[in-house]
């Protein structure tokens, strides 16, 4: 597909603008994946229904908030993450560290959703191979097919998605005849016990990576109006509705383990669906990050790396974070993810919205459906690198409060007073 297909390089025109339903059930897909049902038992297991129940809300409210601000700002310029960055701040060189910090993050999820396949694994051969072999195994094999191509796996990503919502629907209607709801709600749960305010953060970063790169999909929405009612629906459904679900089913099945979850109520059927979203978002994360590496690495050096051999070394590092057990620090991860991005989604809400840094050069472009010159840009914006590191560090050492919504604050602050009193000259 070349780069006009794609609009991997250039803006979306209206011409090539997709209808609400298209847009709303992409974004969907996206939000209902095995990840989110894995939040969803984690928090479960870890604290009561109605606690949960706030952590996710006051997690959504925040996720609404930057999902929306990104998503129109892409929507009205038809621009990626990757190509507003630039004119958000950040200059050439600093959206290229924007890409590679997406890069790493996807690469942590491939170790995360390489253990539960590797668990998958071994729970479908009563544990034949052990953990770490398994891990080898899938994550070796999904590199490779991922590496050369395969297109065979494009069919799981067509039936894992409807499959998925299948046998969670499934799984609720057992949990309804089986168990009273009422007692489910009001279960303790078992798990070691969870802070609301890690809890939020949890939430947060289970779904940043998804929010930071709204405008991936936004930039093909009509209006800013499909912009809002494609977040609201997909966040409606995929938090609310699947974590709700995930963390009922935690509280009667007392395990937050999703391979468990499914191999126990679902059978044969429910561990196929896990091991086959596994692949589905695995194939996603590692040529998503392989392609930004490559992206990343062009822009800093002018050099193109080899896409085979990027994608087998990202995959054995990915690998090795399975078998070093990256999957026992998923809160951690989550908690990383939950301040780090903030950071970066602030600054480009500001920048955007209230200082106007490249606005005029945005708009005069707009116009002719073309992209501004990078020569009218910086190299590197410091005042947006400065402020996220302020932020993720404010997030990151201050107890007080929610830390994601801290470094986001925080960052957003610094970088509002950076560009007031040494505002950079384009």
């Amino acid at each position: 597909m070349s780069d006009h297909a794609s609009y991997s390089l250039y803006r979306v025109p209206l011409s090539a603008r997709l209808s609400l339903l298209n847009v709303t059930l992409i974004r969907i897909g996206q939000m209902t994946s095995l990840s989110q049902f894995m939040l969803g038992a984690m928090l479960g297991h870890a604290m009561t229904f109605e606690q949960a129940m706030i952590a996710t809300l006051c997690g959504t409210l925040i996720l609404e908030l930057l999902s929306l601000g990104l998503g129109i700002a892409g929507a009205r310029e038809g621009l990626s993450i990757s190509l507003l960055s630039r004119w958000c701040g950040f200059g050439r060189i600093g959206s290229a560290l924007v890409g590679i910090i997406i890069a790493v993050s996807l690469l942590g999820w491939f170790g995360i959703q390489n253990s539960i396949l590797a668990n998958s694994l071994n729970y479908s051969t009563n544990n034949w191979f052990g953990f770490s072999w398994a891990s080898i195994i899938s994550g070796l094999t999904l590199t490779t097919l991922v590496a050369f191509g395969v297109k065979a796996l494009n069919w799981t990503a067509k039936i894992s998605v409807p499959l998925f919502t299948l046998v969670v629907g499934w799984i609720f209607f057992l949990l309804v005849k089986d168990h009273n709801i009422i007692n489910l709600i009001t279960t303790t749960p078992t798990g070691i016990a969870m802070t609301l305010s890690a809890a939020i953060t949890a939430v947060v970063g289970g779904c940043m990576t998804g929010a930071f790169t709204t405008p991936d999909i936004s930039r093909y929405c009509q209006s800013s109006r499909h912009v809002f009612w494609m977040t609201l629906t997909s966040i409606i459904i995929g938090e609310f509705i699947v974590n709700g679900i995930a963390i009922l089913i935690a509280h009667a099945l007392d395990t937050h383990d999703v391979v468990t979850i499914m191999g126990q109520t679902a059978g044969w059927i429910g561990l196929l669906t896990v091991i086959l979203s596994a692949i589905k978002i695995n194939d996603l994360n590692l040529y998503s990050s392989s392609l930004g590496v490559a992206s990343a690495v062009e822009g800093l050096t002018g050099k193109k790396l080899s896409y085979v051999w990027l994608t087998i070394t990202l995959g054995c590092i990915g690998t090795i974070l399975s078998v070093l057990g990256i999957l026992e620090k998923f809160v951690d991860f989550l908690t990383f993810l939950g301040i780090l991005f903030p950071p970066i989604i602030g600054v480009m809400l500001i920048d955007y919205y209230i200082i106007h840094t490249n606005r005029k050069l945005l708009d005069a472009s707009r116009q002719t459906g073309e992209l501004p010159s990078l020569t009218s840009i910086p190299l590197i914006g410091w005042n947006a690198i400065i402020s996220c590191l302020l932020g993720s560090f404010v997030g990151a050492t201050i107890d007080f409060g929610i830390p994601s919504l801290n470094s986001l604050l925080s960052a957003s602050i610094a970088y509002w007073i950076l560009c007031t009193f040494f505002q950079q000259k384009d």
